[in-house]
């Protein structure tokens, strides 16, 4: 690599022996096979045209048995932007039957030549040199590593990769920390971790404390990439969506716990407007949002036949919210993707609400405008008829959704519901949104958000 990469406290590393450029050419017919594959890419259905470096880091510097390198790569994709994608990945001569599964080839040329290259968070010995590095802070190449005041991270935890669906990966070490490590990255301030940071500083419970983090900032990038958040993990905890599907399973009420969820949502709400400004829903603004929502609709409806048909009713929520008189409201930054998945039931019989880096699909920019609250509001509706759609229980999930509603309200002092017009349409362009995205990655759930379509279709 052109670049010696070192640390505060080590020794110099050695380089790998090549170009960035090189040894990203050498990994490119992997790549190109591998990526498309992983549940988190972000470019399903296109073929993969290129790749280029924007930074390699060797961490374990090969011929060190097991490497690990770190790469960023921006990959080529036609009728698409470029996507800038964070990869670990071993190196070994001999690969043990443990880790085939993670395999992704050996290269045929190149400085790694005839190795063994595979997806590095399935070794431990790997994955424990991450917590390593986010136990000592300090830079290393174009990486940083910070932790802020806070108790000692140990060492020797046993590492396991999180097997559950989500555009990222996540390490949990020793039932005791979570790192979430975000692959398709950007370069700016990410919100997961500017929220939790900021809702610990506001003493909000219901969020875990961000302990230590990593970015990069390759080539003296103006802004720094965000790259991964280690938090403490919700041991013996269930998320929501398993207590739903646990609770219609046996035909039980989850009432109760929609309700106490409501109130841990407003909480999490009053929080952030403690900690972070508001501002005023002005007309001009909810003109615009009615225009974004109609964009989406109309490009939806473009990709995705089924929806066709419903696009002008679904339309008349978008113009009724851009019609909306100068009332008062208050935009604050909100959770931006918030379900029944992103919502974990402690052994404390408390929730706790994770993952706030909005929908990932979004730019980063849009992710952290101010909204209304009650866009996460109607979110959490979306994904109680989510849930009962799976056993056809439309009235488990009305009674769900006011459940939630009540225990919101009770909470915050203000009944979401009051604001129809604007719950209408953040739920419609969440429905739109769950169309598009299951028709590109799991086609076998499409028929769930197009329900929603068809009743909220019917509404008026």
């Amino acid at each position: 690599m052109s670049e010696t990469v070192t640390r505060s406290g080590t020794a110099p590393a050695r380089p790998v022996g090549a170009e960035p450029r090189q040894l990203v050419d050498s990994l490119a017919p992997l790549l190109r096979d591998w990526l498309p594959r992983q549940r988190w890419f972000a470019g399903k259905g296109r073929p993969v045209t290129g790749f280029a470096p924007v930074s390699v880091t060797a961490l374990r510097p090969p011929p060190a048995e097991p490497g690990l390198l770190h790469l960023l790569v921006d990959t080529q994709q036609p009728g698409r932007d470029t996507d800038c994608y964070q990869l670990l990945l071993g190196v070994r001569r001999t690969l043990p039957p443990d880790l085939s599964d993670a395999l992704l080839g050996r290269p045929r040329g190149g400085p790694l030549a005839g190795l063994a290259v595979y997806e590095a968070l399935h070794d431990p010995l790997l994955a424990g040199e991450l917590l390593d590095r986010l136990r000592t802070p300090g830079a290393f190449g174009a990486l940083h590593f910070e932790r802020p005041r806070s108790p000692a991270v140990p060492d020797s935890l046993a590492p396991r990769v999180l097997d559950v669906e989500q555009t990222n990966s996540s390490l949990v070490y020793g039932d005791t920390y979570i790192l979430k490590l975000f692959r398709r990255v950007a370069p700016g301030t990410h919100p997961e971790l500017e929220l939790s940071r900021a809702l610990a500083g506001a003493d909000c419970p219901r969020v875990p404390t961000p302990v230590a983090w990593a970015g990069a900032r390759p080539g003296g990038a103006a802004e720094p990439y965000v790259l991964g958040l280690l938090q403490p993990f919700v041991a013996g905890a269930a998320d929501g969506w398993t207590l739903a599907l646990r609770a219609l399973g046996d035909g039980a009420s989850f009432t109760r716990e929609a309700a106490a969820l409501g109130r841990a949502t407003a909480e999490v709400h009053q929080a952030l407007a403690r900690a972070l400004p508001t501002a005023t829903l002005a007309r001009s603004r909810t003109e615009a949002l009615a225009a974004a929502m109609t964009e989406r609709l109309d490009a939806t409806a473009r990709a995705v036949p089924a929806l066709r048909p419903y696009a002008p009713a679904l339309a008349a929520a978008y113009t009724a919210l851009g019609a909306l008189d100068d009332a008062r409201r208050t935009v604050q930054r909100i959770h931006g993707d918030l379900h029944l998945g992103q919502c974990l039931h402690g052994a404390d019989g408390a929730w706790h609400v994770i993952d706030f880096e909005g929908e990932p699909a979004r730019p980063l920019a849009e992710r952290r405008r101010p909204h209304p609250a009650v866009r996460d509001v109607a979110g959490m509706l979306r994904s109680f008829d989510y849930a009962a759609y799976t056993h056809r229980a439309s009235d488990w999930a009305a009674a769900c959704r006011e459940a939630y509603c009540d225990g919101y309200a009770k909470a915050a002092g203000h009944d979401p519901r009051a604001e129809r017009v604007l719950l209408r349409a953040y739920e419609t362009d969440k429905a739109v949104y769950e169309v598009l995205y299951e028709a590109r990655h799991r086609p076998d759930w499409l028929p769930v958000p197009m329900s929603a379509v068809r009743r909220l279709a019917g509404a008026r």
